[in-house]
């Protein structure tokens, strides 16, 4: 017997951190700031869509939303017309500033169409390979829908058979520290600073560190300074957002693993403890933290935020 389809269903997708220095379109990490998506289907073929929170007043309120072209797409990739909606947004994730507010858009609309669709996974929550296969798609580069999809640290790549990605479980001795400014940046034009070629040395390195990225954040994590050095992307979007990098090389001076988050201008820094799970009650921590803000100053929102370790969730509406 067919399951019956629900016609309301809630979505909670992440923000993402992107990068992560070396890993250019390939490294990601969820963090636990999220989006909140209420979906409701309509007895006709209208879209309607409120929107509180972060872009409020900025974004499309009918079927140009991209949240509601994302449903479209999934709806249509399983051989179905979507239904007329009711979507309702509370957004927790700034736009433009390096924080995958697209991915969590994009992958939250895809994961309300399979909620719709009736479609699961192997453990009865979202059937988050067809989700990230399809977002993927949608985004055309992997490294944000990634970790919003599956959660953690990500590994994202394409090969002949599609999008792949393997989600691995950080280091609880890590925190990221969040740099956020006030001011904005495309994602466009912060891609197109990267030149089509490298040399091969840069490529090279940066084939070094991001191997060792990933040792770093899954086990070893007094490697991290090391690991997030990089040369393939970051030096060249300096031009676009040059008070970013100014602080990027600011903490680094002081010891910190600090990064550009996906194209910027946001800041990540990976903040660590010796021993135990990192959180802010740790004396370790609340001194770095201390070092970011007196580093940051004012015009910089710093925020520690958990790694979110399970990705896009559809919990019920009411939760």
């Amino acid at each position: 017997m067919t399951p019956q389809r629900p016609s309301r269903v809630s979505v909670r997708a992440p923000a993402t951190s992107a990068n992560l220095g070396p890993g250019y379109d390939a490294l990601g990490l969820a963090v636990g700031l999220y989006n909140r998506f209420d979906v409701a289907v309509r007895d006709d073929d209208r879209v309607r869509v409120e929107v509180t929170g972060q872009g409020a007043g900025e974004v499309p309120l009918d079927g140009r939303h991209l949240v509601v072209r994302a449903l479209r797409e999934a709806f249509e990739r399983a051989g179905e017309r979507p239904p007329g909606l009711d979507l309702s947004c509370e957004n927790g994730v700034p736009h433009a500033r390096g924080l995958g507010s697209s991915s969590s858009a994009i992958v939250g609309g895809v994961a309300a169409a399979a909620a719709l669709l009736g479609r699961t996974g192997p453990d009865g929550g979202p059937d988050r390979d067809w989700i990230y296969r399809i977002a993927a798609d949608v985004e055309g580069h992997p490294d944000n829908v990634a970790p919003c999809v599956y959660g953690g640290y990500t590994v994202a790549y394409r090969d002949s058979e599609g999008w792949g990605a393997l989600s691995l479980a950080p280091d609880p001795r890590i925190l990221p520290v969040l740099c956020v400014p006030g001011w904005r940046l495309s994602t466009e034009r912060a891609r197109g600073l990267i030149p089509d070629t490298v040399p091969h040395a840069d490529a090279a390195f940066g084939a070094g560190r991001a191997a060792l990225m990933t040792a770093a954040v899954c086990g070893r994590p007094e490697a991290l300074y090391p690991a997030t050095e990089d040369r393939l992307h970051q030096p060249y979007r300096e031009p676009a957002m040059p008070r970013t990098l100014d602080l990027v090389g600011r903490l680094r001076d002081a010891g910190l693993p600090a990064v550009v988050s996906g194209a910027g201008p946001t800041v990540l820094v990976f903040c660590t403890v010796k021993e135990g799970r990192a959180d802010t009650d740790s004396p370790e921590i609340m001194w770095h933290i201390d070092l970011i803000r007196r580093s940051a100053g004012n015009d910089w929102d710093v925020r520690p935020l958990q790694i979110e370790p399970a990705g896009v969730r559809t919990p019920s509406p009411h939760s």
